[in-house]
């Protein structure tokens, strides 16, 4: 669930990397290739996708080992984390989170508002990777940092307390839902719903989350009607048609109805999905359809 400026800086650097045509006197010009670093980066991501991770984490050891500047370090940094999200190691990525959050706790001076946005992000990002592998209780832990450190944010505020409060809330109903309490999960449900409509600006990015987190509740509190319906609407919403782990969660809804032949082919689509990313989504459902789709 991202912010809004987040989203516009997605889309700048999707932009930035679309192909041009060029001009006649653009063409003249010498193109500037990748540095040998981000060659070495992405080489290391799509060992990830594959399955490799072990490889790839000696790619990433090396680079944070040679990182020109503490910016650099912390990406790689980062990008470890995720490694080993690819194998559901919640430990591990925990570890390399903190150290992504050290970085931007170095930064609170400079820009506070992202400094403390970045590591309320980066909290939020382990919790993401924990609950995925059943680590309910790490989970939890950094959902709540990942809130205390967002909100403190400095005014003007560029990411409202709302957004946490909804992030928050979100997170609080699935890992009720994954623990079997279902009257708690509908009361986190209730709260994410209220702080939705309590910031039209932040909903118009964030509803787009709503109908997974109830589809989830209801896929692990066993409403299996319900969970179908909800997430076949989150996957026909807007921005959400190529989630994988969207894909994932339907998949698994299917195959407890019984459907095996349509939970297959959503765990296919999820493994294929998850192939362009390298983000907890992605290596979730990477790892997960992988090891579905070569059951018998």
């Amino acid at each position: 669930m991202r912010n809004p400026r987040v989203v516009n800086q997605v889309m700048v650097v999707a932009l930035a990397l679309a192909p041009l045509t060029l001009s006649s006197q653009d063409a003249s010009r010498p193109q500037q290739r990748p540095s040998p670093r981000a060659d070495s980066t992405r080489t290391a991501n799509g060992m990830d996708v594959d399955g490799q991770t072990v490889k790839a984490r000696e790619i990433f050891a090396a680079l944070i080992a040679s990182a020109p500047t503490p910016a650099a370090k912390a990406a790689t940094q980062r990008a470890m984390a995720m490694s080993y999200a690819f194998d559901g190691d919640c430990a591990n990525t925990v570890k390399y989170e903190e150290m992504v959050i050290a970085y931007w706790k170095t930064r609170e001076a400079e820009e506070p508002q992202n400094a403390f946005y970045q590591q309320g992000e980066m909290a939020n990002e382990a919790a993401r990777v924990c609950i995925d592998a059943g680590e309910l209780a790490t989970a939890e832990q950094y959902y709540r940092l990942g809130s205390e450190l967002g909100n403190k944010e400095p005014a003007p505020r560029t990411h409202p307390q709302s957004l946490w409060d909804f992030r928050l809330e979100h997170a609080l109903a699935r890992l009720a839902a994954r623990r079997g309490d279902r009257s708690g999960a509908a009361q986190h449900v209730a709260a994410a719903r209220r702080a939705l409509d309590s910031d039209t600006a932040m909903a118009r990015q964030q509803e787009r989350f709503f109908p997974y987190l109830t589809g989830y509740v209801a896929l692990y509190t066993s409403d299996l009607p319900t969970a179908e319906a909800d997430l076949g609407k989150a996957l026909a919403t807007r921005g959400n048609e190529r989630d994988p782990f969207m894909h994932a969660l339907l998949g698994m809804t299917y195959e407890k109805q019984g459907k095996a032949a349509r939970a297959k082919e959503m765990y296919q689509k999820a493994f294929e999905l998850a192939a362009g990313a390298h983000n907890p989504p992605a290596a979730f459902s990477r790892h997960f359809a992988r090891q579905k789709l070569a059951a018998p």
